[in-house]
């Protein structure tokens, strides 16, 4: 089967916005006008092509990144629906990580919202060119010019609209294109017709105005352009469009465009501009990646090199079980086929390739640079991991999740239901990395743990629904961790004898704080004084033991930990005992490195009308809150600070009080950070360690 699209005419792009800007709507849209679906299904009404799951339909929010291919213009577009709820950001993370250009979604009222500076602060860490759709211009309060200003403003981000809106609120009717100078003005219908029309002369002046900054903005991509500007030269329609591109592929330069998607307007000059201006997978640095003997090298975007490929999402599904979503960096890969998890140094099959709509499916052949697909028959392949050719070897930069910072306890009904518990929590964990499930030594108790409470929501309610599991959930709890300020070294020695046969575990390592760096374990043993497989052991051993801390029962994250020395005995040597040694070096250590127990910190926004200023800000610092800063917008004030988490609780229910329901606030893991001493201390005493 040859390529249908070259790598030229193939987009890779996402969806990305707040939550309720309109991105679901405008992502059926796009489906609506490149032939995907025949009718238009309202998010408000619960019919979303892309928002498949049972919840996302109840709650009219996009919880999974949809993945579906659709085609424009002789161009094949692979989009992934990213959600906009913050408890969600690993999706967008995972998502972003893979996408070589994306469609920044605002309400065309409230311009950049906090979210949408979360999406794109991930969008700037993995320098993903945008373009920025100012959409529900319908909306009573709708602002252009206001909402370009927040991209700057609130983003720090060089914006400039390549669009002018006629009218705004009801009266919004059409848009001057200002790279060509052109006015349209739209039908409104689902099709979304337009017609040419003269530019309207009250908005002449402004538009000539926005055209010659836009042109100024973007000849400073190109020196050619820049020194015929500076000479008094014409730019051309073609030059300007070539220098847009330029500045878009750089990830420096986001062109604005305005629309309504609910009332048909817009949406087809939007996917215009992804054409017009964001990457094909060529136009992007090639992947980087890291061979089997640590020297790093490039991997192209082209059919003809090796194959390698990224899995970026795990699913179960219904119908043929468990899918692999996968993003094709170079090279071709056939169904059938074998190919290596280079990341757990796997071999797996290739069953099926699928490619994806939302929930249905086509089944192909195979698959090409460039592509997006998903594979079923991956069995031991998780979210990050490295797909590749068995015989050029790569692994590709993984991705790192966030710790999850609220947790649970579940219970089981009925005795039946114990056992599918446990089967839907591991399938639920193997899709979500930031969602982790475990049992409690102590109490015996199932632990979930996950970004946020609707995430956790959520999970226990899939559990329900795909599983049919019915549980009693407790009441949610902070996820704290423990760490080490200081370096120390020991020695784990296990000898048993027991009867005729004892065990024999010796290890010796130096711990040492590795700060935002999580786990590392290196091995400096020379000489086979401890087998490879004794060391494996250990590791193992040492990252159990880390789960459970050595203060307050709790994970130990941002540990470095090398082994320098060991040994063996020829008989009763096995790998149990050097696990145990490995444990035992850990709590021999503990004492002299300082130990102590971190809380999550959370970003906390907080939006109230004027009045209410002085009582959040005191509200704030009563949490033991950092504030950052306040910005005016509007006749409301929006106060930026750092809580921890353990304050927050039921912190909606009081800010509604004291604010008579006209507050709002969202609040996003920022980092760990050490608890005092007297909180700290309330902690240890509550473990019972």
């Amino acid at each position: 089967m040859a390529r249908e699209y070259s790598l030229l005419n193939t987009r890779n792009i996402g969806i990305m916005a707040h939550i309720d800007a309109g991105k679901t709507t405008t992502t059926e849209r796009i489906l609506f006008h490149t032939g995907k679906i025949h009718k238009i299904g309202e998010t408000h009404e619960g019919a979303s092509q892309m928002d498949w799951m049972a919840q996302e339909q109840e709650r009219g929010i996009t919880i999974t990144s949809a993945a579906t291919t659709a085609f424009w213009k002789n161009t094949r577009f692979n989009i992934i629906d990213t959600p906009g709820h913050v408890d969600f950001t690993v999706e967008v993370e995972r998502s972003l990580r893979v996408l070589d250009g994306a469609v920044a979604v605002l309400d065309g009222q409230s311009g950049v919202e906090p979210q949408t500076e979360t999406v794109w602060r991930q969008a700037t860490n993995y320098r993903v060119p945008r373009i920025v759709f100012v959409n529900k211009m319908d909306k009573t309060g709708a602002d252009f010019i206001y909402s370009v200003k927040t991209i700057g403003d609130r983003l720090g981000a060089k914006a400039a609209p390549i669009q002018l809106p006629i009218g705004a609120e009801e009266n919004f009717t059409g848009i001057i294109d200002l790279v060509e100078m052109k006015a349209y003005e739209f039908d409104g219908k689902p099709e979304e017709n337009y017609k040419e029309i003269e530019i309207p002369s009250n908005l002449l002046e402004q538009a000539k105005e926005l055209r010659a900054h836009l042109v100024e903005v973007a000849v400073e991509y190109d020196e050619e352009l820049l020194m015929k500007f500076l000479d008094g030269g014409e730019i051309s329609i073609s030059e300007l469009k070539s220098a847009i591109r330029k500045g878009v592929i750089n990830a420096d330069f986001f062109p604005v465009l305005a629309g309504s998607a609910f009332k048909n307007k817009g949406v087809k000059l939007l996917l215009d501009a992804v054409v017009d201006y964001l990457p094909s997978p060529i136009d992007i640095p090639s992947i980087k990646g890291i061979l089997p003997t640590g020297e790093e090298v490039e991997r192209h975007a082209s059919d003809t090199e090796p194959f390698s490929a990224l899995a970026f999402k795990v699913m179960t599904d219904p119908f043929v079980g468990k899918l692999t979503f996968f993003r094709v960096y170079s090279g071709i890969l056939t169904k059938g086929s074998y190919i290596l998890n280079s990341t757990k140094q796997q071999k797996e099959r290739v069953g099926r390739i699928l490619q994806m709509h939302a929930n249905n499916r086509t089944e192909i052949e195979e698959v090409y640079s460039g592509d997006i697909a998903a594979a079923v028959g991956l069995k031991n392949t998780t979210t990050g991991d490295t797909l590749c050719d068995e015989k050029h070897e790569i692994i590709l930069e993984s991705m790192v999740f966030p710790e999850p910072v609220i947790q649970l306890a579940l219970e089981p009904k009925t005795k039946a239901d114990q056992e599918k518990m446990s089967i839907a929590l591991s399938k639920l964990a193997e899709e979500d990395p930031t969602f982790r499930t475990y049992t409690d030594d102590e109490t015996g108790q199932t632990i979930i743990a996950g970004m946020g409470e609707l995430h956790l929501d959520i999970i226990v309610d899939r559990m329900k629904r795909e599983f049919n599991v019915a549980t009693n959930v407790g009441a949610p709890q902070v996820s704290y961790r423990e760490t080490i300020k200081l370096p120390g070294k020991a020695e784990g020695k296990y000898i048993k004898q027991s009867g005729g046969r004892g065990s024999y575990g010796h290890v010796v390592i130096e711990f040492e704080p590795n700060k935002d760096k999580g786990f590392e374990w290196v091995d400096k043993i020379t000489g086979g004084r401890v087998s490879k497989e004794y060391i494996n052991s250990a590791r193992v051993g040492l990252e159990n033991a880390l789960r459970n801390g050595v203060i307050a029962g709790y994970p130990m994250i941002d540990v470095k930990a090398t082994i320098v020395d060991g040994s063996m005995h020829e008989v009763d040597s096995n790998e149990m005992a050097y696990k145990i040694a490995a444990s035992m070096a850990l709590k021999e250590a503990a004492r002299k490195m300082n130990p102590v127990v971190l809380e999550p910190i959370m970003n906390v926004e907080v939006t109230v009308p004027d009045e209410y200023y002085g009582d959040v800000m005191g509200n704030i610092s009563s949490k033991r809150g950092m504030i950052e800063g306040s910005e005016q917008r509007g006749n409301a004030q929006t106060i930026k600070s750092k809580v921890p988490l353990t304050e927050m609780f039921g912190y909606a229910t009081e800010l509604r009080s004291f604010t008579q329901g006209r507050g709002n606030y969202t609040m996003i893991f920022s980092h760990y950070a050490e608890a005092p001493k007297a909180i700290a201390d309330e902690i240890i005493k509550k473990s019972g360690k």
